[in-house]
């Protein structure tokens, strides 16, 4: 029997013998879900420490919105929102904690922080991005996006959306191992909802096996996503049976990281699922 991936991530060690969740905390007053709730230090800590509670593995703290036509944020004001909130959760939790952002320098400050593992919707494309990763013991997530978070979804296109994402995120897999970063240090993302229609969402998900043929685990990130309104007809707050769902059937399909908004209730929907694969073995 094959051995489950083991992905490493500064301190920490994750066994992905099982599906493991990790929390959204956005810093930020204009996420798509849930802009505004957590803006305060002392809110975004909190829900962190509920998140854990409830079953996260991982949390990701972001302090810049990615939603379809999001306004860009300062380096200094990414800065003031996310580093107290990881200073102290390093002191308070026992999972790692991932930086949502695509800039280098709030990758650094982040890691000198406690930070154990960066989220790059970018794909560690931006400069000096692989160098500082390759200086660092951290973990990296490299996400699929056609254009940025301001243009992404205006006309995007693919001839074979499974095939392009699988070429996009094999390249960057390379990029990281001639930077000298351990394949065993890295996740890959297909980028539900970044530059992708209705169609390309669902063939990704679809054809999710494939892109576990690349190695490095997955982590699906479709929590909350238009796509799952499209399909379900319910607004941004009401997309959590259908995200549980997705998650269910991502895992099924091969992902071993689900980023979620709802964790309970994907964690006591992954205690089925495991119990049912354990039955089975």
């Amino acid at each position: 029997m094959q051995q489950p991936p083991i992905f490493h991530c500064g301190q920490f060690t994750l066994h992905f013998n099982r599906p493991h969740i990790m929390g959204i905390v956005n810093v930020t007053p204009d996420s798509f879900s849930d802009g505004g709730q957590f803006l305060a230090k002392d809110q975004a800590i909190y829900h962190a420490l509920q998140l854990v509670n409830d079953g996260a593995d991982i949390l990701d703290i972001g302090g810049e919105s990615t939603r379809p036509g999001a306004t860009p944020v300062s380096l200094d004001e990414e800065l003031s929102r996310v580093i107290p909130v990881i200073e102290a959760l390093v002191q308070q939790v026992n999972v790692p904690i991932s930086i949502d952002t695509y800039k280098p320098k709030v990758m650094q400050a982040a890691i000198n922080a406690g930070a154990s593992l960066i989220n790059d919707v970018r794909g560690m494309q931006e400069p000096g991005a692989l160098e500082l990763l390759s200086n660092s013991n951290a973990g990296v997530c490299v996400m699929h996006m056609q254009g940025n978070p301001q243009t992404m979804q205006l006309a995007p296109h693919y001839d074979d959306v499974v095939e392009e994402v699988a070429a996009f995120l094999t390249s960057r897999l390379h990029a990281l191992k001639a930077a000298g970063v351990n394949a065993s240090r890295v996740l890959l993302d297909p980028g539900f909802g970044f530059g992708k229609r209705r169609e390309d969402n669902i063939q990704l998900l679809k054809h999710l096996q494939r892109l576990t043929d690349i190695g490095p685990p997955l982590l699906v990130g479709l929590s909350r996503k238009s796509i799952l309104g499209a399909i379900a007809g319910n607004d941004a707050s009401q997309k959590m049976h259908a995200g549980i769902a997705a998650s269910v059937i991502s895992v099924l399909k091969g992902a071993r990281v689900l980023r979620v908004h709802d964790v309970k209730a994907t964690a006591d929907a992954f205690a089925v699922v495991n119990a049912l694969q354990d039955q089975e073995v």
